[in-house]
């Protein structure tokens, strides 16, 4: 790789703030405000050739020349040295607060373009963002034009606002409008770590023209230089990194403990903790809060998530927002994490009033405009008359569920001042500068997919930053409101944790590989993109660190006293190898059909993740998993969790609600929690089973069954008895039987072994120890030799194999008919449409039943009604099974890792099937949205996505010469097109 060197030099800003000495902590809060760290990263051997005296060198730039633009307040150092790397027409990261002005820099970059005759791209990763974003410069620059996948308005305007996803598309197709362009600014740049998408950020950068400058526009993150040096080393120009963490406008942090009724500062605006507080704070919770901790109904376990408008939660939020008022800390946005929760807290609101008359009769007069755009019915749809009582007092709701024209409606009142409270999930944080006075979190954790946890610094600097109005609030106001004790150093982590790093999610699609092969001028191959991810820069970067590591444990082992190695090794190995057949012999045993009925009640369990070992635990409950979407464990005994009491450290719920293991020893604090567990993790099961009591929420019941295992324990010195396979499980499974004699010699054979009873012998402490360097460094050396280059190479060379079977490529690589299908469709999976359009599934469609059945490509909230499909429906949608079926067992027999059932299931949904062929074929927005249980808002984004979708369809179909089929699609397309679901927004 390319040598490229970080120059890194503080500006004159902070060299003066840390040479001060001791001052008043509000004059030092002041001077930091002016802060910024400039980097700057170059290629080796690059020479810079611009004017000192105007431009400034490559590790100090400056601007002493005419402005491409002025600006009405004076910028901040981290603006101007921007605007001077800028001026060099050099690429630039700022990564800064979202209060902080980094639109500043971007709309220079527009200003320069303007000048200087030249085309600008701004991308963002939402279209919302970038209707947003488009009305913004529209207002500003006037010749401005939009691509999203919906919208296209001006094509050839000077600056186009667009998706990544366009862009991309843009570079892939090779685009002539890229030959005009100078500069691309991609917004939130810190998306890139997204799962799903962020892939699409990467391409576009690799592929960018290195002539075109870029302009990377992030949230802070920890690790700007590591990704400007990989900048620099694609495009072998300098990148500057300008980093500024403080805030214009310094925040609070006040924690509300549920059920009090006062407000405990816990940092204050220098971002000092302050102990005392929250030692008083806790104070207020009982000492020891009963933990249930049986699942919920929703299947979740973990503890209490704030209810919403109900229970102490919603009384708490009321009780919150009318001190909010009181004291003058208006506006505020409430974040919960629940669409449900939010409307709920909304409308327990109903006795508060924020807004005088005039304020009123404005907020009317707005709403009236706004719903002009719907027609005569859905004007009087129940989501939008409900709506203007509640806009009318000041109080409003703002999630993705909502009514395209409502969400947006919110937004322009809570700019305008005329929405005072806001209930909003995390989605409000992002993008468009929207701050108010005050932020309230209504719960610490949320609900990830997998587990209740704390939300990360990253996440809390997100939203914690819409508090405070520059200009206008002398301090931003942030509260949490917290429900159960936490643990300080959590808390802490919370509030004043680092940002977190921007790592890559790059990955392999198909999309991709049939686009890299169908380049007619070959620069680009999937290789190449693979070689230059960020991905791979990052995995490189590393290796020398490994390197280093492995060194030292070599020099520890080489020390590590040798002598009487050999009985040692032999003991050791005797203990290894009882635990690889044990294991072996477990992984028989646990297959649901021979384990769940020795699971019951009370059942002394041992259990093992990893290399964690949680110690014995008691079975409680065994409940089996739904199936769920990709991602769920696999087939074999996967599919159950044994609710098992174990011993955990105390305060457990710290590291984001995930209970640590303590196996439990005399004496040792620690408490018995109740931690679901997959069936492959139970390592031991004992004959031994004990009562439990039928109620375990009170710390008393499970400290008792804790003393109970303790007791048992001391009977027991050499180990619980364990359930033996063959006399007791009545296993005759001949492969069992032989494990378990193989086991039960081995065993023999370390009871008789001197070294047995020596356990705290110097000698093997020296040994294991020994043994441990030795894995470690095996371990190391694998990972350095393992070079994730050559896992996408198989994984690539699998793939290519998937398209050469399903005939998309020839056996030279050649792009076939399937294949130039596929490039065009990058909305829904490539390969399972294109089997359709091929396989004659549509043919027998009309465009109402093709619309509908398109629609189970496009990504929809899961709805929990059970899915009966009319006949027309119904035999399409079993070939789309089928066809999904068939081409993830193509991929499992290339060697791809892939579970056939889990992709079916994510890959084919059927929830919107009957919206869908309802309003294709008429049906009234009012009658579909009673048809399913899923947000009218996510109903109309999914609409708006399976017509780009279909469109998509119909360019393909078109490259393939399928005129019937290109028809069907475009009518399927217009079906679609009307009323509320395709009302314009209003930004435009």
């Amino acid at each position: 790789m390319e040598d490229s060197g970080a120059l890194k030099r503080k500006t004159p800003e902070e060299s003066k703030i840390l040479g001060t000495s001791t001052q008043d902590s509000a004059a030092k809060r002041r001077s930091q405000t002016r802060t910024c760290v400039h980097e700057v990263a170059v290629p080796s051997g690059y020479t810079s050739t611009k004017d000192e005296p105007i431009h400034g060198t490559l590790a100090n730039p400056l601007f002493d020349g005419k402005m491409a633009k002025t600006y009405p307040f004076e910028l901040d150092p981290f603006q101007r040295v921007s605007v001077a790397c800028l001026e060099r027409n050099e690429s630039v990261l700022v990564s800064a607060h979202t209060s902080a002005g980094k639109t500043a820099v971007a709309e220079y970059a527009i200003a320069m373009a303007f000048r200087d005759k030249q085309r600008v791209i701004y991308t963002s990763p939402l279209k919302a963002l970038s209707n947003q974003k488009y009305r913004e410069l529209h207002q500003e620059f006037k010749d401005v034009g939009l691509m999203t996948g919906d919208v296209t308005l001006s094509p050839n305007a000077s600056c186009l606002v667009m998706t990544t996803e366009i862009l991309r598309a843009m570079l892939y197709r090779g685009s002539e409008v890229l030959k005009e362009v100078a500069w691309v600014i991609f917004d939130e740049i810190h998306y890139m770590k997204d799962r799903e998408r962020g892939v699409v950020w990467e391409e576009s950068i690799i592929f960018l023209p290195p002539a075109i400058k870029m302009v990377f526009l992030s949230a802070t993150m920890s690790n700007a230089t590591e990704f400007a040096e990989w900048i620099c080393y694609l495009h072998k120009q300098p990148c500057h990194v300008v980093y500024t963490d403080f805030r214009p406008t310094p925040l609070q942090h006040y924690v509300f403990p549920t059920g009090g009724s006062g407000l405990y500062l816990v940092v204050d605006e220098n971002e000092q903790f302050r102990e005392d507080n929250f030692m008083k704070m806790q104070d207020t919770f009982p000492k020891q809060k009963p933990s249930d901790g049986k699942k919920s109904s929703n299947g979740k376990s973990g503890g209490r998530i704030s209810r919403g408008g109900n229970g102490s939660g919603g009384s708490d939020v009321y009780k919150i927002v009318k001190m909010i008022m009181e004291r003058k800390f208006q506006p505020v946005i409430i974040f919960s994490f629940s669409r449900r929760e939010c409307e709920q807290h909304a409308l327990s609101m109903s006795k508060l009033d924020f807004n005088t008359d005039e304020e009123k009769e404005v907020v009317e007069q707005v709403f009236n405009n706004a719903i002009l755009c719907l027609n005569e019915d859905d004007r009087s749809l129940p989501a939008i008359e409900q709506m203007l009582p509640l806009l009318q007092r000041g109080i409003a709701v703002h999630h993705s569920g909502l009514l395209p024209v409502i969400k947006e409606l919110v937004e322009l009142l809570f700019q305008e001042g005329l929405v005072k409270a806001l209930f909003a999930t995390e989605t409000f944080a992002m993008g468009l500068n929207m701050p108010a006075k005050t932020v309230v979190f209504t719960a610490v954790k949320k609900w990830d997919g997998d587990s209740h946890r704390y939300i990360g610094s990253g996440e809390y600097i997100q939203m914690s930053g819409r508090a405070g109005r520059r200009g206008k609030d002398d301090r931003g106001i942030c509260i949490i409101m917290i429900d159960e004790q936490m643990e300080m150093n959590t808390l802490r982590d919370m509030v004043l944790g680092k940002p977190a790093p921007l790592i890559s999610t790059f990955r392999l699609s198909y999309y991709s590989i049939l686009n890299l092969m169908s380049r007619a001028e070959g620069q680009f191959t999937a290789e190449h993109v693979i070689r230059h991810s960020f991905h791979q820069f990052q995995y490189e970067k590393a290796l020398p660190d490994m390197g280093k590591k492995v060194s030292r444990l070599e020099e520890e082992a080489a020390i590590l006293d040798a002598s009487g190695e050999a009985e040692v090794a032999e003991y050791h190995k005797l203990k290894l190898d009882i635990a690889r057949l044990e294991k072996k012999l477990m992984s028989e045993i646990t297959r649901p059909e021979r384990v769940l009925c020795f699971l019951d009640t009370g059942r002394l369990v041992k259990v093992r993740e990893g290399g964690t070992d949680w110690g014995w635990g008691v079975v409680v409950n065994v409940l089996k998993k739904p199936s769920i979407g990709a991602g769920s464990a696999s087939s074999r005994g996967g599919g159950y969790i044994v609710d098992t009491l174990l011993h955990c450290s105390s305060g457990s719920s710290e590291n984001g609600g995930r209970p640590k293991p303590c196996p439990p020893r005399i004496g040792e604090k620690g408490e018995m929690h109740v931690v679901p567990v997959q069936l492959p993790l139970i390592s031991a099961l004992s004959r031994m089973r004990i009562s439990v009591p039928s109620d375990l929420r009170p710390l008393e019941a499970r400290q008792s069954i804790l003393l109970a295992v303790q007791e048992l324990s001391s009977r027991c010195p050499l180990g619980f008895p364990k359930l033996h396979p063959v006399k007791d499980m009545n296993i005759q499974d001949t492969e069992i039987v032989d494990l378990a004699k193989q086991i039960e010699e081995l065993e023999q054979k370390l009871l008789a072994h001197p070294l047995h009873k020596s356990q705290d012998d110097q000698q093997m402490k020296s040994f294991q120890r020994k043994a441990e360097v030795n894995h470690e460094i095996q371990q190391l050396k694998a990972k350095m030799r393992d070079s994730q280059l050559q896992k996408f190479r198989d994984e690539l060379r699998n793939r290519s194999r998937v398209l050469k079977k399903l005939g998309h490529i020839d056996a030279d690589g050649v792009v076939q008919l399937k294949g130039r299908a596929a490039c065009l469709i990058d909305t829904g999976d490539e390969l399972l449409v294109t089997e359709l359009m091929f396989n004659g599934t549509f043919n027998d469609l009309d465009h109402h039943q093709v619309a509908s059945l398109a629609s189970c490509f496009i990504p929809v909230d899961k709805s929990s009604e059970q899915v009966n499909l009319r006949n027309e429906l119904a035999k399409p949608f079993q070939q789309l099974r089928d066809s999904a079926r068939k081409i993830a067992e193509i991929q499992h027999e290339c060697k791809l890792e892939i579970n056939v059932d889990e992709y079916v299931e994510s890959t084919v949904r059927p929830f919107l099937m009957d919206v869908i062929y309802s309003w294709s074929k008429g049906a009234s927005f009012a009658e579909v949205i009673q048809m399913t249980d899923i947000f009218e808002g996510s109903v109309i984004r999914s609409a708006r996505r399976l017509d780009e979708f279909l469109n998509q369809l119909r360019a393909a179909a078109n490259a393939v010469g399928e005129t019937s089929l290109e028809n069907k699609f475009a009518e399927a397309s217009a079906s679609l097109r009307r009323g509320i679901m395709f009302a314009n927004s209003l930004y435009l």
